[in-house]
């Protein structure tokens, strides 16, 4: 405790355009290595890059989400350096005049909401992809090359690996609500660079930093941020002094590795990029775009807790996707009580989800199918253990509830006197057990509850049974 971490993100997002950045080439992920290429994107002499209007109507976008000062006059730079997968040996991105500057978003950890600054947002190309074939040389794929990105800088006002962690959540919940880049980790278009450095508590001035590279999902964030920061109290208390450098994070060894050293920006040679103009936003465009912006993540939250009666907990859950939000707030709408909805799909339907690999726009359930299988449940047609069997049919079948009840004849038995009869046969076969009950063993209870719900395959009333077996059992 007599250090604290002092933690900036960089994180890139693919923007979700259908064409490149510079180019007409499609940005689909998945193709044949080099099928989706043109002489602009592979850097072939005496091409001209021209501007797509959709990757900076997404970072505009963005930027208002996320409380940024929208610049009307921004510029793109040649960021120079050589690397296998940068055809052209300059990638364009922006350096001193960036589309979007200075916003925040709010994290909450441990019941503290805090603030994490945003220095900046930027719009460059991505570069291509090596491929390593552990042999004697490498394959390069420049599919990639060109995908619009967005580069996120966070201010260094992140203290922890949790607080990172949230704050990547919080980022990708957001441009996935915006419908500007899908946040699939796995297959990298958002990825993380991660600067970190340590101080004594109390102290001021910045440590020197390191950067981390190659963290690929949010348990990982916080793994390679745990590892580092350890690894440089160590070095530090050792007598040592950390390194500005690059560092890889291994998620097999579970440790970084150091990588190179630290670029600054002048060694990047940074200067006006010759073949593009000024970006000169028009302001009525920006309130265009500031309109279009739907109901973002927080504010759902909030009208979800006060407008739905929901525990915090639940809102937390159901607005962390947006999709999962509008399957919820759908099924409320055709009916569902927004508890009982709540609690099914963060159990049942999330479980089934999981198991089948899909995702919630997957889902084969709608969300009226739901909410007509919690009405019979409400009428009492049905009990709450037979509603799973009824959901999980729902699911695989896609029929509705009414229907599965009606073929599976699996309407609850609410009649007391046939409950009646099944409970007195059982009390008929189970005397010692009914003498010890009376004597005071009432954990019993549960077992004569079991016997009466076998009898009727699950379809007795349990509030009527519970009922008449301790009227019997006086």
């Amino acid at each position: 405790m007599r250090y604290e971490a002092v933690i900036g993100l960089e994180v890139h997002a693919q923007m979700l355009t259908n064409t490149k950045i510079f180019c007409g080439c499609s940005t689909r992920f998945g193709s044949e290595p080099n099928t989706q290429t043109c002489p602009v994107c592979i850097g072939m002499p005496g091409v001209l890059p021209v501007l797509n209007k959709k990757a900076v109507e997404f970072a505009i976008k963005t930027g208002i989400a996320m409380n940024c000062k929208i610049s009307t006059y921004s510029r793109f730079a040649r960021k120079n350096y050589f690397y296998p997968d940068l055809p052209k040996g300059y990638q364009i991105s922006q350096y001193e005049l960036p589309i979007c500057q200075g916003g925040y978003i709010q994290i909450t950890v441990d019941g503290i909401t805090k603030k994490i600054g945003i220095t900046r947002i930027h719009m460059e190309e991505d570069a291509g992809k090596n491929i390593h074939t552990g042999g004697n040389f490498s394959l390069v794929d420049l599919n990639r090359a060109g995908v619009p990105l967005m580069e996120i800088v966070s201010e260094p006002d992140i203290r922890s690996p949790k607080e990172a962690s949230e704050y990547m959540k919080k980022l990708r919940t957001i441009l996935r609500y915006l419908g500007v880049c899908d946040g699939n980790m796995e297959q990298g278009s958002l990825r993380c660079d991660a600067n970190v450095s340590i101080r004594p508590v109390g102290q001021k001035e910045y440590g020197t930093r390191t950067e981390v590279k190659n963290i690929n999902s949010f348990k990982f964030v916080e793994k390679a941020l745990e590892y580092e920061i350890k690894r440089q109290i160590m070095v530090v208390e050792q007598g040592g002094k950390v390194i500005q450098e690059t560092r890889l994070w291994d998620s097999n060894k579970g440790i970084t590795e150091s990588m190179r050293g630290k670029e600054e920006a002048h060694d990047y040679r940074y200067f006006p990029e010759p073949d593009l103009v000024p970006i000169i936003v028009n302001p009525d465009w920006i309130e265009q775009i500031r309109a279009e912006i739907l109901e973002l993540p927080d504010v759902k939250r909030q009208r979800f807790v006060s407008e739905y009666d929901i525990p915090e907990y639940d809102a937390d859950f159901l607005t962390f996707e947006r999709a999962i939000a509008e399957w919820f707030e759908c099924a409320v709408k055709t009916g569902g009580q927004p508890k009982a909805v709540s609690n099914w799909i963060m159990g049942e339907l999330m479980r089934m989800l999981n198991e089948e690999g899909k995702s919630i726009e997957e889902c084969p359930l709608k969300p009226e199918q739901l909410a007509g299988m919690l009405k019979l449940i409400d009428n009492g047609t049905i009990s709450g253990k037979i509603a799973k069997t009824v959901f999980e049919e729902m699911f695989k079948s896609g029929k509705d509830a009414d229907t599965i009840v009606k073929e599976k004849g699996l309407v609850q038995i609410s009649d007391n006197r046939e409950i009646e009869n099944i409970i007195d046969e059982i009390l008929a076969r189970n005397q010692k057990e009914v003498e010890r009950y009376r004597t005071g063993d009432e954990k019993l209870m549960g077992f004569f509850v079991g016997q009466v719900m076998k009898a009727t395959r699950g379809k007795a009333n349990p509030q009527i049974v519970n009922e008449l077996l301790r009227k019997k059992m006086r």
